[in-house]
């Protein structure tokens, strides 16, 4: 089967064609490291990490470059707050090591590159003074902004026409020809009143007014607009042609749709054949977002439910419909998890015993391999649906068991088989860790619980509730709930 993707730039499922045949270039907008990464976040990476993985396996030779963002103002309302750093600089560089830390404990695999914008405020000049010369930007009292009257093809991606277009918000509105302009090049630094709106009101900050870092240019000090780092820095590292660029929905405007006008106003060429765009992760009914504070960073995450889990998790959906953050589907994706590696090692463990036979066949162990293999690559060539493909991990997982528990002498073909495909389509491709031993750290883990609970129930005993109440509440924020029945004490994760 070929695959095919959602192109949001046409709305349709598209039979993928790269420029080369044999390569794709992959840019996904990543991170403004201006907090913690969130859940939000990891799941956006995962889907964006299986489709590098899908596409490898599928023959091709992945370029995969993802930013970060270290120029923004709500970077600098950060300075000076608590520990964070006395710079935009040192606030950014703190918040990027813990980003690329959780990108590691997430088993991601590595982007060709991260590039930042700090690093890249020469390429985004050259490609501004590239706009201004061939008049699809201007400049006034040391900003600059892109006319988007020059690009006739404005709107496209987004769908909506020039007229109806809301007023940028990156600049004097007044100085602008329209209001619909864009800022490619910010005169000065960060306005204090954005300083200010980004601020929390619970935090005391040693800086009263940081103006962030600022830039030397043929228009004056300043600093560079948002949209343009991102062209800037794909041209820099992949070509002024990609093939996919990816990034939230909530980008397509105005971030990627600007993103397209200057591109191709400056080249010339189409900027990216293809538009993936990842749906909402949400907190109850709103999006799960930093400026909200409605977040469950993932430093917290990992070590409470695990990297597997959580991988199962976030690709139980689709990466462009909508996901809710819930303790339950967690919880569901970890039963998962467990059934998923347990029928690898038990189909490990069978292969490996005197009992699997080179004489045995059972024909219907090796028909669910078949279309347990069939059945994921269909699924990830239809817009890399991980739905479906885990649907046919699993179907491969009751097939196992059903195996070993009703014979006494085992198919060693049909296993091997087996095992492969967990560890080419589970692992390699959906990223999972099935020889990971995690069972010592889970045995600890209960055993920390089991002494937990015996505290408990001494402070219970000795008449102590309301100590007993607070053990019983530290655990349950932990994920663990504790419940009293007439036959003792019980837990479940």
């Amino acid at each position: 089967m070929t695959l095919r993707v959602l192109n949001t730039l046409s709305g349709e499922l598209e039979l993928f064609e790269p420029a080369d045949p044999e390569r794709v270039l992959l840019y996904y907008c990543g991170l403004t490291v201006s907090d913690f990464a969130h859940l939000g976040h990891a799941r956006t990476w995962v889907h964006v990490d299986v489709i590098h993985r899908w596409l490898e396996q599928s023959g091709y030779d992945v370029r995969h470059v993802e930013n970060i963002t270290d120029v923004n103002e709500k970077i600098v309302a950060r300075v000076g707050e608590d520990d964070l750093g006395d710079s935009e600089r040192a606030v950014a560089t703190g918040f990027t090591e813990q980003l690329l830390s959780d990108m590691r404990a997430l088993n991601l695999k590595r982007a060709e590159v991260y590039p930042r914008v700090t690093e890249h405020i020469p390429e985004i000049i050259d490609l501004v003074e590239t706009l201004i010369e061939t008049d699809h930007a201007y400049e006034v009292n040391g900003s600059v902004y892109f006319d988007v009257h020059s690009f006739d093809e404005y709107g496209k991606l987004s769908n909506q026409r020039l007229d109806a277009v809301e007023p940028q918000e990156d600049g004097d509105r007044s100085e602008k020809r329209d209001p619909a302009d864009f800022a490619l090049w910010k005169a000065g630094g960060v306005d204090a009143d954005a300083v200010t709106d980004h601020r929390r009101a619970d935090r005391e900050y040693a800086v009263e007014t940081p103006s962030g870092e600022t830039w030397d240019s043929p228009w004056g000090e300043g600093r560079p607009g948002w949209h343009i780092e991102c062209s800037a820095m794909s041209m820099a590292h992949l070509d002024t042609g990609i093939d996919i660029h990816m990034g939230g929905r909530d980008l397509v405007f105005p971030h990627h749709e600007n993103e397209i006008a200057q591109s191709e106003a400056a080249t010339g060429e189409r900027f990216a054949r293809y538009w993936l765009h990842a749906d909402l992760f949400q907190m109850d009914d709103e999006k799960m977002s930093s400026s909200l504070g409605n977040f469950v960073p993932v430093t917290d995450a990992v070590p409470r439910f695990g990297v597997n889990p959580l991988r199962l998790f976030f690709l139980s959906a689709s990466y462009n419909s909508t996901q809710t953050y819930s303790e339950a589907a967690i919880h569901e994706a970890e039963e998962r998890w467990e059934g998923l590696q347990s029928a690898y090692r038990r189909a490990s463990e069978t292969a490996d015993s005197a009992a699997a036979r080179t004489t045995v066949t059972d024909d219907a162990l090796r028909a669910s391999v078949a279309d347990s293999r069939e059945s994921f690559a269909a699924a990830m060539d239809e817009d890399f649906n991980t739905r479906e493909a885990l649907t046919a991990l699993s179907a491969l997982a009751s097939a196992v068991n059903t195996h070993v528990d009703g014979h006494d002498a085992y198919d060693y073909r049909g296993l091997r088989r087996t095992i492969e495909t967990f560890e080419t389509f589970g692992a390699d491709v959906l990223g999972l860790d099935f020889t990971g031993d995690t069972e010592g750290t889970a045995t600890v883990a209960d055993e920390l619980i089991e002494l937990v609970l015996d505290v408990r129930a001494d402070e219970r005993a000795a008449g102590n509730y309301d100590r007993a109440d607070r053990l019983r509440d530290r655990l349950d924020a932990l994920g663990i709930t504790v419940q009293d029945t007439d036959d003792g004490t019980s837990y479940r994760r």
